[in-house]
């Protein structure tokens, strides 16, 4: 079925902005969403999109502003601060987590547009929410001031809260020099495009990651047009406006951190979750262990100790990456293909730690975990379906990291 929606203008936070609030301050807003997002969450799923609720509380907890320039009302934290708060935020519900990091990190690409794409979309609303399909599956089609863009675009996460869509094209030759421009983003208006309600999934039934649809070719002027090769640079246009050098981090060395910051997020409260029912549970088993505790059981001992180390494991592998890359940046160095390559290496596998953790949190679950309402064997679905996603698909990033390293040349995208 495709939908048209009508996206009235998201009205803008109005939580006082400051771009010296104290991180504590951030994590304390995210958490007091947590106990609402929870108690929605099962709706969240059956409903196949992130509410309008959560997404406006998130909003009014000016949470929206964090990867933002200062000069539209942005935080301009760091991206482990945006991990942060998505690691909060996935302990009450991942496929809101999952949208908040998108919308988070398309500020920050939005950031890195030129000047006049920043003042056309933050200028009317720096609380926008920005959908977006990057795989350039789509070829853009060169006309007098701009381009004209037509095609579908899958897994367009919170697409139905979006007022603009980031989607990746391939673009043709540049006229004046004849060299190829490659592949790239576009950013169109939502109203301009229909939505094919075709998100039916296991796992994250609640990102709403519907395939967008342009039916007729779609006019976008060339300053809504951002090439991979700009936003790989360490130099995009919009860093000439926007001074802090996270706008000069090159774009995958940090966007997939924004998906994995749910997982963690989720596994974390799903151990707490597990916790909460192992402490007071007894065993109902007919043939061995009944009337014992859960937690005198070994082998959950052994599970809670191995998915908390896995988890917190998968936390500082981010961690590291991230802070290496922003001082870099912070030091006017260029980022490495080492760096880059070995960012995507730890991207995929802080996602199969978190995958594997919540396998051992569901199979010491026992019966009650196959109950559509054990929280643990929700995790255990979304977490995987996180690890199927392209950027984080262990498989494909981790063949790319050993490719590089035996010297051969990587297949896949850095």
């Amino acid at each position: 079925m495709t939908l048209v929606i009508e996206r009235p203008a998201a009205p803008a936070s109005t939580m006082p902005q400051n771009p010296a609030v104290a991180m504590s301050e951030l994590l304390e807003r995210a958490r007091a969403l947590v106990p609402a997002l929870r108690e929605r969450s099962s709706d969240t799923e059956r409903a196949r999109r992130v509410p309008v609720a959560n997404i406006a509380a998130m909003r009014e907890a000016g949470l929206f502003r964090l990867m933002g320039p200062t000069r539209f009302g942005g935080l301009e934290r760091s991206f482990n601060d945006l991990v942060d708060v998505g690691v909060e935020i996935g302990r009450g519900c991942g496929s809101t987590a999952w949208a908040f990091g998108l919308v988070s990190i398309h500020h920050w690409i939005l950031a890195t547009f030129p000047a006049e794409t920043q003042e056309e979309i933050f200028g009317a609303n720096p609380d926008v929410v920005i959908c977006g399909s990057y795989a350039p599956v789509a070829k853009a089609v060169a006309v007098p001031g701009g381009y004209t863009v037509q095609g579908s675009w899958g897994f367009a996460s919170n697409c139905d809260n979006a007022q603009w869509s980031l989607l990746g094209v391939q673009f043709p030759p540049d006229e004046a020099t004849g060299m190829p421009r490659g592949p790239g983003f576009v950013i169109v208006p939502s109203k301009d495009h229909e939505i094919d309600d075709n998100w039916q999934t296991v796992g994250l039934c609640g990102t709403g990651s519907k395939t967008i649809v342009i039916r007729e070719p779609l006019f976008v002027p060339a300053h809504r047009v951002l090439t991979y090769a700009e936003a790989a640079s360490n130099e995009p246009p919009g860093a000439r406006v926007n001074a802090n050098t996270i706008y000069r981090v090159p774009f995958l060395a940090a966007i997939p951190a924004s998906l994995v910051a749910p997982a963690i997020g989720m596994v974390r409260g799903a151990i707490d979750d597990f916790l909460a029912m192992a402490s007071v549970r007894v065993t109902r088993g007919a043939v061995a262990g009944g009337g014992r505790s859960m937690a005198e059981f070994q082998t959950v001992q052994l599970r809670v100790a191995e998915a908390s180390a896995k988890v917190d494991a998968a936390r500082l592998l981010i961690e590291r990456d991230l802070r290496d890359v922003e001082q870099c940046a912070a030091r006017g160095e260029a980022i490495t293909i080492d760096q880059r390559i070995r960012n995507r290496r730890d991207q995929a596998f802080a996602v199969k730690l978190c995958a594997e953790a919540i396998d051992a949190m569901y199979a010491a679950v026992g019966g009650g975990g196959i109950y559509l309402s054990n929280r643990v064997q929700q995790t255990w679905r979304d977490v995987n379906a996180v690890a199927k996603h392209i950027s984080l698909n262990w498989d494909a990033v981790g063949s790319m990291y050993g490719q590089h390293v035996l010297g051969l040349p990587p297949q896949g995208q850095y």
